[in-house]
């Protein structure tokens, strides 16, 4: 299979060309017109060329794809109107996700895989508080604590903030009041469910980018209508999941096909109050992860939702009618109009107010990457089964037989920051006790050794030295991730 089938004009096939899909693209339109059919078929020629994809089911419709499709009185009505004789109906393979382990399988990562900067972006902090952050991490990797699930983020911040004065000359200056702030917004975090989301095993993205025994890509389904209420985790998650693309995967340059093709649906929440500075690493994320062999593809209303600077990088664009009701609406239909590589047989910016169910303007980058000119065509039918899975159960059956979900299933809690530091506060608690009884001098150890271990402690044993060793190791994966930041890697 050398070219994707998108769309049909007259009896003509409108292509996608593989080795050109990885340079990115565009879906958008009014609600209604199409785009999660678009999205559906996009993923399922991806899948059949051997590209697994990542997308998201925002409201419940994609499930239907384990299912091949069926032919009603409507659906030949269709294939009459575009000029098809049939449609090879089939089912795909698909592996479902759902960061709260409900709809799908768990879908973790670590406190320190996510970094202070993404987590400052997903409580939405000022300065203070995004310095507040930054010192829980150096202080986590300086002491050799792992940071893996919520309890150890908190724990560390009571510690921080309850041992203020106790600290002075080894954490910077802990403002209570920036503290108090900051634990507000994790405690209705916490009620949100974000616990599920940090721990172990966290997601390996090797385990996004399979095939089956038929070559076909893995269509990887994350779940996100409860998720999509939080419209914060959605798009920070969805951020760090991209950077971790980016960090993880090794050059790899042009290729006849992508390795994995990424879809941001609901695309304008991604760009929503992005401070300066993350907008612009991430536009040269969507720049540079192209040659990592990974294709990002944005879904959307209104082409206005896209910066323009990521907006010039989507060589593959697939617009569905969109309405002029309002001076900004007549705006997007002009932007929209503008980024096209004019027809000469129709006027865009007429044609797109114009547009039926399933029909589109279509334009994609031809072998030399020059985009197409636009063309007016109908997207072609999916072939497994649009909508909703027939049976709920078939779906939750679908998940308990997937052989990467059961690494997911049982979460793992490793000793780390929360457990660190409740057996040193224990030890500090017995020492106090010791000191009352006249057992030990008042030159005992400080309280920054009593409770994080110190070097000096008499009665540590060769256990206990291997274990602190192993976790200041582990530790400074904290600091690489401060270093790294959010897509840091790329400034260096």
């Amino acid at each position: 299979m050398n070219k994707m089938d998108i769309a049909i004009k007259d009896g003509r096939m409108i292509e996608m060309i593989p080795s050109m899909s990885n340079r990115h693209g565009l879906v958008t339109g009014a609600t209604g017109t199409g785009k999660t059919v678009t999205l559906q078929v996009l993923a399922e020629n991806f899948s059949e060329l051997g590209v697994p994809v990542f997308l998201q089911d925002v409201k419940g419709d994609l499930t239907g794809i384990i299912e091949p499709g069926k032919e009603s009185s409507r659906f030949r009505e269709r294939l009459d109107l575009i000029g098809l004789d049939k449609v090879d109906f089939t089912q795909f393979p698909v592996t479902f996700w759902d960061m709260f382990g409900e709809q799908g399988h768990p879908i973790r990562t670590t406190v320190t895989d996510m970094g202070p900067l993404m987590l400052s972006k997903l409580l939405n902090l000022n300065d203070t508080q995004t310095s507040i952050l930054y010192t829980v991490f150096k202080f986590a990797d300086e002491n050799g604590m792992l940071l893996l699930d919520f309890k150890d983020f908190m724990s560390i911040i009571d510690f921080l903030a309850n041992n203020k004065n106790d600290l002075k000359g080894e954490v910077l200056s802990v403002n209570i009041a920036s503290v108090a702030a900051i634990k507000r917004k994790l405690l209705i975090l916490e009620e949100q469910g974000i616990e599920h989301f940090f721990g172990e095993p966290a997601l390996d993205i090797k385990d996004l980018m399979v095939t089956d025994n038929m070559g076909r890509g893995m269509i990887n389904i994350l779940e996100s209508s409860r998720l999509f209420t939080n419209p914060g985790l959605f798009s920070t998650f969805l951020l760090w999941l991209l950077s971790e693309l980016f960090e993880e995967l090794d050059e790899v340059g042009d290729m006849d096909k992508p390795r994995l093709v990424f879809f941001f649906d609901e695309a304008h929440l991604i760009f929503k109050d992005m401070p300066g500075f993350l907008l612009e690493k991430f536009e040269q994320v969507v720049k540079l992860i192209r040659s990592k062999g990974v294709g990002v593809y944005f879904i959307t209303q209104n082409p206005l939702d896209i910066p323009d600077s990521v907006l010039s990088q989507l060589g593959n664009r697939v617009q569905h009618a969109l309405r002029a009701y309002t001076p900004r609406d007549q705006k997007a239909v002009k932007t929209a109009a503008d980024t096209f590589r004019q027809n000469p047989e129709f006027d865009t910016e007429e044609v797109i107010t114009n547009l039926g169910l399933g029909e589109a303007l279509v334009s994609f980058l031809d072998e030399k990457g020059i985009p197409g000119v636009v063309e007016r065509a109908y997207i072609m039918p999916p072939k497994s089964k649009i909508g909703p899975a027939s049976d709920e159960e078939m779906v939750k059956r679908y998940i308990s037989m997937s052989y990467i979900g059961r690494k997911y299933e049982t979460v793992i809690d490793r000793h780390s920051a929360h457990e660190m530091l409740s057996e040193r506060a224990k030890a500090r608690t017995a020492v106090s006790a010791k000191k009352e009884d006249g057992e030990v001098s008042g030159n005992g150890k400080g309280l920054l050794e009593t409770l994080v271990g110190g070097k000096s402690s008499r009665n540590q044993t060769s256990l206990d030295r291997f274990i602190k060793s192993a976790m200041s190791s582990m530790g400074t994966q904290v600091g690489r991730s401060i270093a790294r930041g959010i897509l840091g890697s790329i400034s260096k």
